[in-house]
């Protein structure tokens, strides 16, 4: 069995949740590589790497595919943002 990984990326945002949003739309470009797991994607202070802010709510869906959209959201779960 192949071991899980963990890829460090530091970025610059002004507080947590704009880097929570970077981070979503980061994690979404990866979809495309089956290497990824969105849904496991945190973000944390530089200075302290320890405390993780989920960023995607990730709760299991009918058919085992995972949410997608933004940590604690309002509504029920999906798998894409609605149109607004």
């Amino acid at each position: 069995m192949s071991r899980r990984w963990v890829i460090h990326l530091p970025v610059v945002a002004p507080d947590l949740p704009a880097a929570q949003r970077l981070a979503r739309l980061v994690a979404r470009w990866t979809l495309v590589l089956p290497q990824s797991d969105t849904g496991e994607t945190t973000v944390s202070a530089e200075d302290e790497q320890g405390v993780h802010h989920r960023v995607f709510c990730d709760l299991r869906m009918p058919g085992g595919r995972r949410c997608l959209l933004r940590a604690d959201h309002d509504g029920a779960c999906a798998r894409r943002l609605g149109r607004r």
